[in-house]
């Protein structure tokens, strides 16, 4: 863990770390006990309350901020070779995400240098103006798909409000969440104020989120498990923040630049082998152009397939999915589309066999290729269960479409609604569509594009409540405090008597 400024040891059970291109044990863990937890807790409570970073001056608070994202630039070489390790993505997508996420820091710092405080218009001598305070402890959950990208995400905007944080990564990928810790105390975060406990959901994750000492939890992860956090977060009145499932549509037009719809679908559905909550899982075609998209895709996803192999090798197109029950739950899904009579037209199966690029075994690890479904004369797959569910996996769906409302009302069928992308060279049917597309977040002509300044959040329970980036984010970390102080004459102010004993008129309020 790292508690206090320093790595400790936690006193619950073992656990592994393993690569999942490989299957291999890369670290071991012991998990935070409740009393780890507590004592975390009550550690980040009491340096709150010391002011010394909660009421630090916003500038200073700035200057770690920005010194911390100069200290992520130096660290990148090793956080990329450790968040390859622990989740399998090629290290062509962790050179390209990782760098990048010094902008978070930069952001935040730029937000406490130019905020500006509201004056009200309270009537009578009074001037009314309105603080941010921080909340306090405030507990952050990230999940296994982009350990650093969501911490940072997360992170930038409660420090800068200046709440102490405990974070709990996954299991599965906790290796740079802790690998933070010394990068943020050397940019001159008081110890304390951040700290990583290591353990599962249901035990460390539990003891966190029930904690009376909390203000805040902010997770990110699946339905289930937000509706769960979510139900023990209310009882102790704190605030919540989830971003959860997704199952994006991307419609693509008949007036739309098919090879760069194409490419646009790979990005989305592809990257991080699928396991984005806004993966783009559900392609809906214009019947017009529905077989160059098909043949466009196929190809593509069969390029992609013959260039996996080892994520540390440059390379490689695709890594494998994270563990050996996010592939079950994969191949769950697919087989009970093709026993449906779902038409398989590319991929399907687990790989196996040796890679033509490195020589990567990919019976060891847990690789899936790119694969692409459609309906057959024989199953609707709008019916089956992977429409639905997701997957979080290279998994798509294509079905066609004739008109612009068939193509909303499909794009719209389902409780998810987080992402969602369309492509047209039609600028008023961009602007009809998007309006009408039930998600929190609509791309036009690109996908999965994220800045710390714009929200990112779901439009339906079932994909989260509340949303990060942006001034909401820092906003969200903070509680609203007014101040207001009387500058009338000590004489107008005497005569402000509620209970004087003669008859005059006074203020009420």
């Amino acid at each position: 863990m790292w508690v206090g400024g320093e790595r400790r040891e936690g006193s619950g059970e073992l656990f592994t770390i393993e690569n999942p291109a490989t299957g291999e044990k890369i670290a071991e863990h012991h998990a935070a006990s409740d009393q780890d937890v507590d004592d975390t807790i009550q550690l980040a409570h009491r340096v709150f309350k010391s002011g010394i970073w909660s009421k630090a001056p916003r500038h200073t608070r700035a200057d770690v901020l920005d010194r911390a994202a100069e200290l992520l630039t130096s660290n990148l070489r090793t956080l990329i070779k450790f968040e390859v390790a622990q989740t399998g993505r090629p290290a062509r997508e962790m050179q390209a995400q990782v760098p990048s996420l010094v902008r978070w820091f930069r952001y935040y710092a730029a937000v406490l240098r130019t905020e500006e405080r509201p004056v009200l218009p309270t009537t009578g001598k009074l001037h009314n103006w309105l603080e941010r305070v921080p909340l306090g402890v405030v507990v952050q959950i990230t999940p296994f798909n982009h350990p650093l990208l969501i911490a940072v995400k997360k992170l930038a905007p409660a420090l800068a409000a200046g709440n102490s944080v405990v974070l709990k990564p996954s299991e599965l990928t906790p290796l740079t969440s802790v690998l933070l810790g010394p990068i943020l105390k050397e940019a001159g975060l008081p110890d304390g104020v951040f700290n990583v406990v290591l353990g599962f959901g249901a035990t460390t994750g539990r003891a966190l989120v029930s904690h009376a000492l909390v203000r805040k939890v902010d997770v990110t992860g699946g339905t289930a498990a937000g509706r769960a956090i979510g139900s023990i977060v209310g009882k102790n009145l704190a605030r919540f923040t989830a971003e959860l499932g997704g199952k994006a549509p991307l419609i693509i037009f008949e007036k739309a630049n098919v090879d760069l719809a194409v490419n646009g679908v790979a990005f989305g559905s592809f990257i991080a082998s699928g396991q984005t909550c806004v993966a783009a899982t559900r392609i809906i075609v214009h019947r017009s152009i529905l077989p160059a998209v098909e043949e466009k895709l196929v190809r593509k996803a069969e390029s992609i397939t013959r260039r996996m192999g080892s994520p540390k090798n440059f390379q490689s197109s695709m890594g494998p999915l994270i563990s050996s029950k996010q592939l079950a739950n994969v191949v769950n899904l697919v087989d009970g589309a093709v026993a449906d009579g779902a038409r398989v037209l590319c991929g399907g199966k687990r790989m196996s066999g040796i890679s033509a690029l490195d020589e990567t075994d990919f019976s060891k690890g847990y690789f899936f290729p790119p694969t692409i479904l459609s309906s057959s004369s024989t199953c609707d797959i709008t019916k089956s269960k992977i429409w639905r569910e997701e997957a979080f996996g290279p998994v798509i769906v294509l079905v066609g479409f004739e008109s612009e409302q068939e193509a909303l009302e499909v794009a719209n069928d389902g409780e998810f609604a987080l992402g969602a992308a369309l492509w047209t060279d039609d600028l008023s049917q961009a602007f009809r569509v998007s309006e009408q597309i039930e998600s929190g977040i609509v791309w036009v002509n690109t996908h999965h594009r994220n800045d710390p300044s714009s929200p990112w959040g779901g439009a339906s329970n079932a994909s989260g409540v509340g949303s990060e980036n942006g001034v909401e984010a820092y906003y969200a970390y903070t509680t609203t405090k007014s101040i207001i102080v009387n500058y009338a004459s000590s004489e107008e102010a005497a005569a402000d008597d509620w209970f004087r004993e003669d008859d005059v008129e006074v203020r009420y309020g």
